[in-house]
């Protein structure tokens, strides 16, 4: 990976992922890990761009293991992040909620990255509760000047408030490009390991201690952020004036938008709350509302606090917000007017459902999967979309390498049907090699299906243990999966070319028939792998196809629907421009009609 070269003090167009790299980079981080998670994947790619001498930053096999890694780094005295998305903190929480008693040597700051709408993710957890859980600051930028600002910041209220901080992102903020003044590096000296076992050794007697410690903290920050310069009172004007608005993070541009006349309370930090800054902005205005996305967090405080506010009342608890649905939650309210709204041309949009790519190496496990009849755990990744016709592989999806657990469960129940497991070379590495070791432990009857496609796919391509390059794209031990599983104490295992049809569909069978645990691992690289295997452009020779639309089976976007029909079917078609030639197409042709584009059949 080509590393930047960071400019001081000057204006760029930065999105907020990239902004909080900025700033951590800017604050002296001196180790980063993530596991890659929309929305909050580019943090650690923006910094494995920096200088290496500056920040060691990594891929880990889960965000757990990244949290222990910048745990570890505090410790040591230096400046750390670990970047997640919020679902990603679930699998963090024990060591998180642990932290938070121990305190920091080094700052330690964690990016986790909501996703209000959810546009990728199995929720929409509120990642404020967290913080509330476990007494740790949530700082909430609006834009990606602020994710900067408040990242840098979020090192410095570290160290001097000996406690972690969570700097959370959405999905808007995060992908969302808007000019942002950068500033120099600043890396503070080293502090070494501080030897204190009655801070950092948590045994029963030390936790009660600090817990003392966690909660004088608290009060601690509360007094600071009463004055401190990230919450914002900005008085009203005219008539408006008479309302106001506490928000926060990127609602406070659409409140900004909708009621600009308003006196708005913008604050920096979602908790904890600066309870005398509230009720101050309260009593001075006839009506306050609360802005926020998700769980009405900062409404609950308030009203705890015997204040006077409206909320979730008028704007969802679900789902992204937007300056429309602010402004029809104040029109609800009262405040505005309704909109007079011009019935004009709405144009109906084209349905396109999710599809793998064309060419995927997963299609032929879930085509096999499906003709099987087994009951199917899937788990989290692109193959979750083999759920959705045609292919509808899937029964169960519920977490990142929740498929072995669960099939484990399905088979002790007596499900009728054969149990699979199916699950991605990235999501075993980062949860499911314990639920293996658990079903061969238990003696569980079930196949995992490992599909191996030698990329974290879903979130856009990044490497992991099983690649054998690291986060800057050095050269790296790379994860052997048959010795793995057979070390986890599997006796049946097979490795098969997802791209062989027929192969994979004896040998899923073949693994359904074994008695106890079988693993097949289906190994193909993925299509968007940037060194591409790609065959010959495939051709339907349309003289020959009887239009048995065998081929449309498969799912694939480069088979689409032809002009010409054959007893009242349509015909098939390939488009060149997406095809890859994996050939899957080719094999369930019952009359042998997809040829390469440059042959044609002769009898």
């Amino acid at each position: 990976m080509q590393e930047v070269q960071p400019q001081a003090r000057d204006t760029r167009a930065l999105s907020g992922n990239e902004a909080i790299a900025r700033g951590a980079w800017e604050a002296g981080v001196a180790v980063a890990a993530a596991y890659p998670g929309t929305p909050s994947t580019e943090i650690l790619e923006s910094l494995a761009g920096y200088p290496v001498a500056d920040v060691h930053a990594q891929w880990s096999t889960n965000e757990k293991v990244a949290l222990d890694v910048a745990i570890g780094a505090s410790f040591a005295g230096a400046r750390a992040l670990a970047a997640m998305k919020h679902v990603g903190l679930n699998v963090a929480a024990d060591a998180f909620l642990s932290q938070s008693y121990i305190g920091v040597n080094g700052g330690l700051v964690i990016a986790v990255c909501d996703d209000p709408g959810i546009h990728s993710s199995q929720n929409e957890q509120d990642t404020r509760i967290y913080g509330q859980l476990a007494t740790v600051p949530v700082l909430e930028p609006a834009d990606a000047q602020e994710a900067l600002d408040l990242t840098r910041l979020a090192f410095e209220l570290s160290e001097r408030f000996d406690t972690m901080v969570v700097v959370r992102g959405t999905t808007r903020l995060s992908h969302t490009r808007s000019p942002v003044r950068t500033g120099s590096r600043t890396a503070p000296a080293a502090r070494g390991f501080l030897e204190d076992p009655r801070k950092n050794v948590m045994i029963p007697a030390h936790a009660k201690q600090r817990h003392v410690a966690v909660l004088a903290r608290e009060a601690k920050l509360k007094d600071y952020l009463e004055t401190a310069a990230i919450n914002r009172w900005e008085p009203g004007a005219g008539e408006a004036a008479r309302v106001g608005v506490i928000t926060a993070g990127t609602c406070y541009p659409y409140v900004r938008e909708v009621l600009p006349g308003a006196s708005v309370l913008k604050l920096g930090a979602s908790w904890p709350l600066p309870e005398g800054l509230l009720r101050r902005f309260c009593a001075s205005l006839e009506r306050v509302f609360v802005v926020e996305e998700l769980e009405p967090v900062i409404e609950r405080e308030a009203r705890a606090l015997g204040l006077a506010v409206e909320g979730k009342a008028f704007f969802p608890r679900t789902g992204e917000l937007s300056p429309e649905l602010v402004r029809a939650g104040f029109e609800q309210a009262g405040v505005l007017a309704p909109q007079a709204r011009a019935a004009g041309w709405a144009p109906e949009p084209l349905v396109r459902p999710p599809v793998l790519c064309a060419g995927c190496p997963h299609t032929s496990s879930f085509m096999a999967v499906r003709a099987s009849g087994a009951r199917v755990a899937g788990d989290i990744g692109c193959y979750t979309l083999a759920c959705l016709d045609p292919l509808r592989g899937l029964d169960t999806t519920v977490a990142m390498g929740s498929s072995i657990g669960n099939a484990i469960g399905m088979a002790k129940a007596g499900d009728v049907k054969p149990v699979i497991a199916s699950i991605g070379d990235s999501t075993f590495l980062h949860a499911g090699i314990p639920g293996l070791i658990d079903a061969v432990y238990n003696q569980a009857n079930i196949t995992v299906l490992l599909l191996d496609n030698g990329i974290t796919a879903m979130t856009g391509g990044q490497d992991h243990p099983g690649t054998g390059r690291t986060l800057r794209g050095e050269p790296a031990p790379r994860v052997d999966y048959e010795a793995l599983v057979r070390a986890c104490g599997v006796k049946w295992v097979r490795s098969v070319d997802s791209y062989d049809l027929a192969a994979v569909h004896q040998t899923l069978r073949e693994a359904l028939a074994h008695r106890g645990v079988s693993v097949v691992i289906s190994n193909r690289p993925c299509v968007l792998d940037p060194v591409k295997i790609k065959g010959p452009v495939l051709q339907v020779q349309d003289a020959y196809c009887n239009a048995c639309q065998s081929c449309m089976n498969l799912g694939c976007p480069a088979i689409t629907w032809a002009e010409g029909t054959f007893e009242g079917r349509h015909k098939v078609k390939i488009d060149a421009s997406l095809c890859i030639g994996c050939s899957l197409c080719a094999q369930v042709c019952a009359v042998d009609c997809i040829r390469p584009a440059a042959a044609r059949v002769t009898s």
